[in-house]
Protein backbone atom coordinates (compact mmCIF):
# COMPACT_ATOMS: atom_id res chain seq x y z
CA UNK A 1 0.00 0.00 0.00
CA UNK A 2 3.15 2.84 1.03
CA UNK A 3 4.43 2.89 -2.51
CA UNK A 4 7.34 5.28 -3.49
CA UNK A 5 4.97 8.37 -4.34
CA UNK A 6 3.84 7.82 -0.29
CA UNK A 7 7.03 8.19 1.31
CA UNK A 8 8.07 10.90 -0.99
CA UNK A 9 5.02 12.73 0.17
CA UNK A 10 5.75 11.81 3.67
CA UNK A 11 9.49 13.24 3.55
CA UNK A 12 7.77 16.28 1.93
CA UNK A 13 5.55 16.95 4.73
CA UNK A 14 7.80 16.31 7.10
CA UNK A 15 10.21 19.56 6.11
CA UNK A 16 7.08 21.57 5.01
CA UNK A 17 5.76 21.02 8.96
CA UNK A 18 9.31 21.44 10.57
CA UNK A 19 9.70 24.99 8.25
CA UNK A 20 6.92 26.76 9.45
CA UNK A 21 6.58 25.52 12.99
CA UNK A 22 10.11 26.09 13.70
CA UNK A 23 9.87 29.82 14.12
CA UNK A 24 6.89 29.83 16.20
CA UNK A 25 8.32 29.28 19.68
CA UNK A 26 10.46 32.69 18.84
CA UNK A 27 7.88 35.22 17.11
CA UNK A 28 6.38 36.71 20.19
CA UNK A 29 9.97 37.89 21.83
CA UNK A 30 10.83 38.68 17.97
CA UNK A 31 7.82 41.12 17.64
CA UNK A 32 8.25 41.77 21.28
CA UNK A 33 11.18 43.40 20.20
CA UNK A 34 9.97 45.48 17.65
CA UNK A 35 7.20 47.03 20.32
CA UNK A 36 4.21 45.03 19.56
CA UNK A 37 3.75 42.63 22.75
CA UNK A 38 -0.06 43.11 22.60
CA UNK A 39 -0.12 41.62 18.99
CA UNK A 40 0.68 38.30 19.98
CA UNK A 41 -2.18 37.00 19.62
CA UNK A 42 -2.26 37.99 15.66
CA UNK A 43 0.85 35.80 14.77
CA UNK A 44 -1.26 32.86 14.92
CA UNK A 45 -4.72 34.34 13.96
CA UNK A 46 -3.23 35.92 10.95
CA UNK A 47 -1.06 32.81 9.92
CA UNK A 48 -4.67 31.13 10.36
CA UNK A 49 -7.12 33.93 8.60
CA UNK A 50 -5.30 33.26 5.17
CA UNK A 51 -5.43 30.01 5.45
CA UNK A 52 -8.73 29.83 6.07
CA UNK A 53 -9.72 32.14 3.41
CA UNK A 54 -7.42 30.75 0.75
CA UNK A 55 -9.00 26.72 1.83
CA UNK A 56 -11.68 27.11 -1.16
CA UNK A 57 -9.79 28.48 -3.37
CA UNK A 58 -6.75 25.40 -2.68
CA UNK A 59 -9.72 23.20 -2.71
CA UNK A 60 -11.27 24.18 -6.11
CA UNK A 61 -7.71 24.67 -7.75
CA UNK A 62 -6.84 20.58 -6.39
CA UNK A 63 -9.94 19.56 -7.87
CA UNK A 64 -9.20 20.70 -11.39
CA UNK A 65 -5.66 21.89 -11.72
CA UNK A 66 -3.71 18.88 -9.51
CA UNK A 67 -2.98 17.76 -6.33
CA UNK A 68 0.96 18.40 -7.14
CA UNK A 69 0.78 22.20 -8.25
CA UNK A 70 -0.90 22.87 -5.38
CA UNK A 71 1.32 21.06 -2.96
CA UNK A 72 4.66 22.51 -4.35
CA UNK A 73 2.69 26.29 -4.41
CA UNK A 74 2.02 25.94 -0.36
CA UNK A 75 5.85 24.94 -0.06
CA UNK A 76 7.22 27.74 -2.13
CA UNK A 77 4.83 30.37 0.02
CA UNK A 78 6.72 28.89 3.38
CA UNK A 79 10.22 29.49 1.36
CA UNK A 80 10.11 32.93 0.42
CA UNK A 81 7.71 33.96 3.33
CA UNK A 82 10.61 32.80 5.70
CA UNK A 83 13.34 34.58 3.71
CA UNK A 84 12.04 38.13 4.48
CA UNK A 85 11.59 37.70 8.06
CA UNK A 86 15.12 38.93 8.61
CA UNK A 87 14.48 41.84 6.64
CA UNK A 88 11.02 43.21 8.39
CA UNK A 89 11.48 45.38 11.54
CA UNK A 90 8.24 46.99 11.69
CA UNK A 91 5.42 46.18 13.50
CA UNK A 92 2.85 46.17 10.60
CA UNK A 93 5.81 44.39 8.10
CA UNK A 94 5.91 41.81 10.38
CA UNK A 95 1.98 41.36 11.05
CA UNK A 96 1.73 41.21 6.85
CA UNK A 97 3.94 39.01 6.78
CA UNK A 98 2.28 36.79 8.79
CA UNK A 99 -1.21 37.32 6.83
CA UNK A 100 0.62 36.33 3.39
CA UNK A 101 2.69 33.32 5.14
CA UNK A 102 -0.46 31.64 5.88
CA UNK A 103 -0.98 30.81 2.28
CA UNK A 104 1.55 27.94 2.55
CA UNK A 105 -0.63 25.98 5.13
CA UNK A 106 -4.01 27.05 3.26
CA UNK A 107 -3.11 25.45 0.14
CA UNK A 108 -0.67 22.15 0.95
CA UNK A 109 -2.48 20.57 3.54
CA UNK A 110 -5.55 20.03 1.39
CA UNK A 111 -4.07 18.75 -1.49
CA UNK A 112 -1.83 16.56 0.45
CA UNK A 113 -4.95 14.90 2.26
CA UNK A 114 -6.91 14.66 -1.43
CA UNK A 115 -3.03 12.99 -2.81
CA UNK A 116 -3.73 10.06 -0.07
CA UNK A 117 -7.11 9.55 -0.41
CA UNK A 118 -6.47 8.68 -4.64
CA UNK A 119 -3.54 6.44 -3.41
CA UNK A 120 -4.96 4.49 -0.35
CA UNK A 121 -7.92 2.26 -0.19
CA UNK A 122 -10.84 3.32 1.37
CA UNK A 123 -10.43 0.68 4.23
CA UNK A 124 -7.38 1.61 5.07
CA UNK A 125 -7.39 5.44 5.04
CA UNK A 126 -7.25 6.21 8.88
CA UNK A 127 -4.11 3.69 8.90
CA UNK A 128 -2.50 5.90 6.18
CA UNK A 129 -3.66 9.14 7.41
CA UNK A 130 -2.07 8.42 10.85
CA UNK A 131 1.10 7.07 8.77
CA UNK A 132 1.53 10.83 7.24
CA UNK A 133 0.93 12.26 10.64
CA UNK A 134 3.64 10.62 11.90
CA UNK A 135 6.09 12.39 9.59
CA UNK A 136 4.28 15.29 9.61
CA UNK A 137 3.78 15.67 13.60
CA UNK A 138 8.01 14.76 13.97
CA UNK A 139 8.45 17.84 11.69
CA UNK A 140 6.32 19.56 14.09
CA UNK A 141 8.10 18.00 17.28
CA UNK A 142 11.50 19.06 15.84
CA UNK A 143 11.37 22.03 14.16
CA UNK A 144 10.16 24.46 17.41
CA UNK A 145 13.44 22.75 19.28
CA UNK A 146 15.64 23.30 16.43
CA UNK A 147 14.15 26.87 15.89
CA UNK A 148 14.95 27.83 19.51
CA UNK A 149 18.50 26.00 19.82
CA UNK A 150 19.33 27.58 16.52
CA UNK A 151 18.39 31.10 17.80
CA UNK A 152 20.27 31.00 20.94
CA UNK A 153 23.50 29.19 19.28
CA UNK A 154 23.53 31.88 15.75
CA UNK A 155 20.88 34.32 16.19
CA UNK A 156 17.38 34.36 14.93
CA UNK A 157 17.98 35.01 11.33
CA UNK A 158 19.85 31.93 10.63
CA UNK A 159 17.18 29.99 11.95
CA UNK A 160 14.53 31.81 9.58
CA UNK A 161 17.12 30.76 6.47
CA UNK A 162 17.05 27.50 7.84
CA UNK A 163 13.25 27.37 7.50
CA UNK A 164 13.30 28.79 4.11
CA UNK A 165 15.95 25.98 3.25
CA UNK A 166 13.56 22.92 4.38
CA UNK A 167 10.28 24.09 2.45
CA UNK A 168 12.88 24.21 -0.65
CA UNK A 169 13.64 21.01 -0.68
CA UNK A 170 10.51 19.91 0.05
CA UNK A 171 9.23 21.45 -3.36
CA UNK A 172 12.12 19.86 -5.44
CA UNK A 173 11.11 16.57 -3.74
CA UNK A 174 7.18 17.36 -4.65
CA UNK A 175 8.68 17.98 -8.35
CA UNK A 176 9.68 14.28 -8.66
CA UNK A 177 5.81 13.12 -7.90
CA UNK A 178 3.11 11.74 -10.03
CA UNK A 179 0.32 13.68 -10.55
CA UNK A 180 -2.96 11.87 -9.55
CA UNK A 181 -5.95 14.42 -9.96
CA UNK A 182 -7.00 11.99 -13.79
CA UNK A 183 -9.37 14.61 -15.32
CA UNK A 184 -7.36 17.88 -15.12
CA UNK A 185 -7.62 21.34 -16.21
CA UNK A 186 -4.90 23.98 -17.60
CA UNK A 187 -4.41 26.73 -14.87
CA UNK A 188 -6.61 29.52 -15.18
CA UNK A 189 -7.35 32.40 -13.94
CA UNK A 190 -11.33 31.68 -14.51
CA UNK A 191 -10.63 28.72 -11.94
CA UNK A 192 -10.58 31.90 -8.76
CA UNK A 193 -13.99 32.68 -9.36
CA UNK A 194 -15.14 31.26 -6.09
CA UNK A 195 -18.98 30.37 -5.95
CA UNK A 196 -20.74 29.92 -2.69
CA UNK A 197 -21.00 25.87 -3.14
CA UNK A 198 -17.35 25.99 -3.40
CA UNK A 199 -16.46 27.62 0.16
CA UNK A 200 -18.40 24.60 2.21
CA UNK A 201 -19.10 21.24 1.40
CA UNK A 202 -22.26 19.98 3.44
CA UNK A 203 -21.37 16.25 3.31
CA UNK A 204 -18.99 17.43 6.00
CA UNK A 205 -20.24 19.65 8.71
CA UNK A 206 -20.07 17.13 11.44
CA UNK A 207 -16.66 17.26 11.04
CA UNK A 208 -16.39 20.57 11.11
CA UNK A 209 -18.11 21.12 13.95
CA UNK A 210 -15.68 18.66 15.55
CA UNK A 211 -12.50 20.54 13.92
CA UNK A 212 -13.33 23.72 15.05
CA UNK A 213 -13.91 23.00 18.78
CA UNK A 214 -10.60 21.18 19.30
CA UNK A 215 -8.71 23.10 17.23
CA UNK A 216 -9.57 26.29 19.26
CA UNK A 217 -7.32 24.76 21.82
CA UNK A 218 -4.17 24.90 19.36
CA UNK A 219 -4.71 28.52 19.08
CA UNK A 220 -4.62 29.13 22.75
CA UNK A 221 -1.66 26.62 23.56
CA UNK A 222 0.55 28.40 20.70
CA UNK A 223 0.03 31.60 22.02
CA UNK A 224 0.21 31.26 25.36
CA UNK A 225 2.71 28.23 25.99
CA UNK A 226 5.92 30.19 25.49
CA UNK A 227 5.02 32.47 27.83
CA UNK A 228 4.25 29.93 30.36
CA UNK A 229 7.38 28.04 29.65
CA UNK A 230 9.34 31.16 30.92
CA UNK A 231 7.07 31.63 33.81
CA UNK A 232 7.78 27.92 34.77
CA UNK A 233 11.79 28.52 34.41
CA UNK A 234 11.75 26.69 31.06
CA UNK A 235 14.36 27.97 28.97
CA UNK A 236 13.86 26.44 25.47
CA UNK A 237 10.11 27.84 24.57
CA UNK A 238 10.04 24.89 21.83
CA UNK A 239 10.17 21.77 24.35
CA UNK A 240 6.59 21.78 25.44
CA UNK A 241 5.62 21.31 21.50
CA UNK A 242 8.22 18.93 21.04
CA UNK A 243 6.64 16.59 23.92
CA UNK A 244 3.08 16.87 22.97
CA UNK A 245 4.05 15.74 19.00
CA UNK A 246 6.42 12.95 20.45
CA UNK A 247 3.04 11.85 22.66
CA UNK A 248 1.14 12.13 18.94
CA UNK A 249 3.81 10.00 17.76
CA UNK A 250 3.48 7.17 19.73
CA UNK A 251 -0.06 6.79 19.98
CA UNK A 252 -0.09 7.64 16.35
CA UNK A 253 2.19 4.45 15.92
CA UNK A 254 0.08 2.26 18.41
CA UNK A 255 -3.27 3.67 17.64
CA UNK A 256 -3.42 4.17 13.77
CA UNK A 257 -5.52 1.80 12.62
CA UNK A 258 -7.92 1.96 15.78
CA UNK A 259 -10.95 4.45 13.53
CA UNK A 260 -10.46 2.02 10.68
CA UNK A 261 -11.37 -0.96 13.12
CA UNK A 262 -13.67 0.25 15.89
CA UNK A 263 -15.16 3.65 13.79
CA UNK A 264 -14.22 7.49 13.18
CA UNK A 265 -16.90 8.64 15.80
CA UNK A 266 -15.94 6.09 18.83
CA UNK A 267 -11.83 7.17 18.63
CA UNK A 268 -13.15 11.17 18.67
CA UNK A 269 -14.92 10.59 21.83
CA UNK A 270 -11.80 9.42 23.41
CA UNK A 271 -9.51 11.97 21.95
CA UNK A 272 -12.14 14.57 23.12
CA UNK A 273 -11.82 12.93 26.67
CA UNK A 274 -8.36 13.14 26.82
CA UNK A 275 -8.05 16.57 25.20
CA UNK A 276 -10.82 18.25 28.10
CA UNK A 277 -8.44 16.55 30.83
CA UNK A 278 -5.35 17.69 29.31
CA UNK A 279 -6.93 21.40 29.00
CA UNK A 280 -7.74 21.53 32.24
CA UNK A 281 -4.23 20.34 34.09
CA UNK A 282 -2.81 23.07 31.73
CA UNK A 283 -5.25 25.28 33.84
CA UNK A 284 -5.02 23.91 37.28
CA UNK A 285 -0.87 23.45 36.86
CA UNK A 286 1.75 25.63 38.60
CA UNK A 287 4.83 23.58 37.95
CA UNK A 288 6.57 21.90 35.31
CA UNK A 289 5.26 18.40 36.38
CA UNK A 290 1.87 19.22 35.27
CA UNK A 291 3.34 21.33 32.39
CA UNK A 292 4.88 18.35 30.92
CA UNK A 293 1.72 15.84 31.84
CA UNK A 294 -0.45 18.01 29.86
CA UNK A 295 1.64 18.34 26.91
CA UNK A 296 1.56 14.50 26.71
CA UNK A 297 -2.23 14.23 27.05
CA UNK A 298 -2.80 17.37 24.44
CA UNK A 299 -0.19 15.04 22.02
CA UNK A 300 -2.68 11.92 22.71
CA UNK A 301 -5.16 13.74 21.83
CA UNK A 302 -4.32 15.54 18.63
CA UNK A 303 -2.69 11.71 17.44
CA UNK A 304 -5.75 10.55 17.62
CA UNK A 305 -8.02 13.10 16.76
CA UNK A 306 -6.50 14.72 13.29
CA UNK A 307 -5.90 11.20 11.11
CA UNK A 308 -9.50 10.11 12.09
CA UNK A 309 -10.65 13.42 11.16
CA UNK A 310 -9.45 13.45 8.25
CA UNK A 311 -10.42 10.07 7.36
CA UNK A 312 -14.29 11.01 8.45
CA UNK A 313 -13.98 13.88 5.88
CA UNK A 314 -12.84 11.46 3.30
CA UNK A 315 -15.37 8.96 4.11
CA UNK A 316 -17.90 11.66 4.21
CA UNK A 317 -17.50 13.03 0.87
CA UNK A 318 -18.45 12.74 -2.92
CA UNK A 319 -15.20 11.67 -4.74
CA UNK A 320 -15.30 14.03 -7.44
CA UNK A 321 -15.11 17.04 -4.47
CA UNK A 322 -12.52 15.42 -2.05
CA UNK A 323 -10.30 18.49 -2.69
CA UNK A 324 -13.81 20.44 -1.67
CA UNK A 325 -14.50 18.98 1.51
CA UNK A 326 -11.14 18.49 3.09
CA UNK A 327 -10.72 22.26 2.33
CA UNK A 328 -14.15 22.67 4.29
CA UNK A 329 -12.11 20.36 7.19
CA UNK A 330 -9.14 22.73 6.84
CA UNK A 331 -10.99 26.15 7.37
CA UNK A 332 -12.47 24.37 10.66
CA UNK A 333 -9.02 23.79 11.76
CA UNK A 334 -7.72 26.97 10.88
CA UNK A 335 -10.86 29.05 12.29
CA UNK A 336 -10.47 27.31 15.70
CA UNK A 337 -6.77 27.89 15.53
CA UNK A 338 -7.32 31.44 14.57
CA UNK A 339 -10.20 32.86 17.15
CA UNK A 340 -8.64 30.53 19.74
CA UNK A 341 -5.03 32.16 19.29
CA UNK A 342 -6.49 35.75 18.69
CA UNK A 343 -8.91 35.77 22.03
CA UNK A 344 -6.40 34.30 24.07
CA UNK A 345 -3.85 36.68 23.09
CA UNK A 346 -6.35 39.32 23.87
CA UNK A 347 -7.41 37.76 27.46
CA UNK A 348 -3.84 37.68 28.17
CA UNK A 349 -2.45 40.75 27.71
CA UNK A 350 1.07 39.77 29.19
CA UNK A 351 -0.98 39.09 32.78
CA UNK A 352 -0.16 35.59 33.57
CA UNK A 353 -2.91 35.17 36.27
CA UNK A 354 -5.30 35.64 33.16
CA UNK A 355 -3.76 32.49 31.82
CA UNK A 356 -5.85 29.61 33.21
CA UNK A 357 -8.99 30.76 32.42
CA UNK A 358 -7.72 30.38 28.47
CA UNK A 359 -7.07 26.66 29.04
CA UNK A 360 -10.51 26.33 30.84
CA UNK A 361 -12.49 27.42 28.10
CA UNK A 362 -10.63 25.25 25.88
CA UNK A 363 -11.83 22.58 27.83
CA UNK A 364 -14.89 23.65 27.86
CA UNK A 365 -15.16 23.26 24.09
CA UNK A 366 -13.89 19.72 24.24
CA UNK A 367 -16.72 18.45 25.93
CA UNK A 368 -18.82 20.33 23.77
CA UNK A 369 -17.07 18.37 20.96
CA UNK A 370 -17.71 15.10 23.28
CA UNK A 371 -21.32 16.44 23.40
CA UNK A 372 -22.12 16.82 19.84
CA UNK A 373 -20.09 13.42 19.01
CA UNK A 374 -22.38 11.42 21.81
CA UNK A 375 -25.59 12.80 20.14
CA UNK A 376 -24.20 12.34 16.26
CA UNK A 377 -23.35 8.40 17.23
CA UNK A 378 -26.90 7.97 18.42
CA UNK A 379 -28.87 9.51 15.68
CA UNK A 380 -26.46 7.79 13.26
CA UNK A 381 -25.70 4.67 14.21
CA UNK A 382 -24.73 3.13 11.35
CA UNK A 383 -22.43 5.51 9.99
CA UNK A 384 -20.32 5.95 13.38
Amino acid sequence: MYNLQFWLLCISNFLFSASFQMMIPELPDYLTAMGGKEHIGLIIALFTLTAGLSRPFSGKLTDTVGRVPVMAFGSLVCCVCSLFYPFVHVVWGFLLLRFLHGFSTGTKPTATAAYVADIIPENRRGEAAGMLGIFTATGMSIGPSIGSYLTLWFGINPMFYVASAFALISILILLNMKETLVDKQPFSLKLFKISRRDIFEPRVLSVFIVMFCVSFSSGVILTLVPDMSKTLGIGNKGLFFTVYTVASLLIRVFASKSSDIHGRVPVLIISTVILAIGMTILGLTQSPLGFWAAAILFGFSWGLNTPTLTAWAIDLSHPDYRGRALATMYIALEAGIGVGAWWSGWWYQGDVHKMPFAFFISAVLAVVSLGYLLWWKRTNRVLA
